[in-house]
């Protein structure tokens, strides 16, 4: 288990059976450099290039880091490029703002089964998407300012990308779950949308997300089960 440790800027990891979390990445103080973190917020395990990708959140960038000759550490170095052999960054470090090399707020990542990268802006009110190999994102989901219409979104949470490239959002104060397709000619309220109550088909701040068979919400302030 990998845990993205926000308040000690580190990431830690938990085998089976550990009582002691193992600290792999450590912020080295509150800076921009690429062998420091800043408060992250996510953390996913790409295991068929044995690497981490961090949302560095404060510093509003994204980095991979790579785990160095299979041992217990990560090695981040400094080249600054999309690539390379150990840890790089990936997306931002370009200071605050909503410009396509900016990030915002950027507290939720997601990789799809063909290694392209999706990041939640909660700031900037939309997903982006780095396709593998790339040289920069697209948005694929809001990203015409805050609002309640089809095309926006408000402070969004957390995100679902599934096998056919639907995305799903947990659009927070919108209290409404939405879905983003390739092909649809507008963007469609999954589910809520309907004011911020305890109906059922309502939710207050809507958060979190997962599908499977069913799709199943979150509802921190209705909790509704």
């Amino acid at each position: 288990m990998i845990i993205a440790d926000g308040g000690n800027d580190g990431i830690i990891r938990f085998r089976m059976g550990d009582t002691r979390g193992q600290v792999i990445a450590r912020g080295h103080g509150e800076r921009k450099k690429l062998d420091q973190l800043n408060s992250p917020s996510d953390v996913l395990v790409v295991q068929n290039s044995n690497s981490l990708i961090i949302c560095d959140r404060q510093n509003r960038r994204v980095l991979r880091c790579y785990f160095h000759n299979n041992q217990r550490y990560l090695y981040i170095s400094n080249d600054n490029k999309l690539g390379g052999q150990h840890g790089t960054l990936v997306t931002g470090g370009h200071g605050q703002g909503s410009s396509i090399n900016q990030l915002n707020e950027s507290i939720y990542l997601f990789v799809d089964q063909h290694q392209n990268l999706y990041i939640l802006d909660n700031e900037t009110h939309c997903v982006m998407k780095w396709n593998k190999d790339a040289k920069e994102e697209i948005i694929v989901a809001g990203g015409h300012d805050k609002g309640n219409t089809l095309r926006q979104l408000s402070h969004p949470e957390e995100f679902f990308v599934d096998t056919l490239g639907n995305i799903y959002v947990a659009d927070s104060l919108n209290h409404r779950v939405m879905r983003w397709s390739k092909r649809a000619i507008e963007d469609t309220v999954v589910v809520g949308g309907n004011g911020k109550r305890k109906e059922a088909n309502q939710f207050n701040l809507s958060t979190k997300l997962s599908l499977s068979h069913k799709k199943y919400k979150k509802d921190p302030m209705s909790k509704k089960h």
